[in-house]
């Protein structure tokens, strides 16, 4: 059985609350639903230890702080099987905040943010480049997001 079928309609609209406001408070949400506190705690407990709610986060935005320029980049490896070690050495590069397993030509895809252009060459030139075990990189600019958002999943 999968997640989604022991998630029933008070689940979800306890989802879509915190998808709109995560600080909303437990009570307002019991309230707003018509059900009991404790149930609300109950229901929030459960989905996270099924790993449906993964937690709250802060969202930064990238541009305010000064992260003008973005690139995704696909990551060529030298031996695949060695990835994890390229992985480890990608989280220590601070401005690399995505990175994913993908089928095709690369390896492993990243998001990279910069402060600049002359920041973004030295990142991809002189950290990820050097990276052992990466044999080449291929990046795309970012824009900006034109939007984000969660998987769908359906009201009852």
């Amino acid at each position: 059985m999968s997640t989604q079928e022991y998630l029933d309609a008070y689940d979800k609209r306890i989802l879509k609350a915190l998808e709109a406001d995560g600080k909303k408070p437990f009570s307002k949400i019991a309230t707003d639903l018509g059900i009991s506190n404790t149930m609300v705690h109950q229901r929030v407990l459960r989905m996270k230890e099924l790993k449906v709610l993964k937690g709250t986060t802060v969202i930064l935005d990238e541009k305010k702080l000064g992260f003008d320029w973005g690139a995704f980049t696909g990551l060529v490896l030298k031996e695949d099987a060695k990835s994890e070690e390229v992985i480890e050495a990608l989280k220590r590069i601070p401005e690399v905040v995505e990175c994913y397993y993908i089928t095709g030509s690369y390896t492993l895809y990243i998001r990279v943010v910069a402060k600049s252009n002359e920041h973004m060459r030295r990142l991809l030139y002189e950290k990820i480049d050097h990276i052992q075990g990466v044999r080449k990189t291929e990046s795309i600019i970012d824009f900006g997001c034109a939007f984000k958002r969660n998987v769908p999943f359906e009201m009852e």
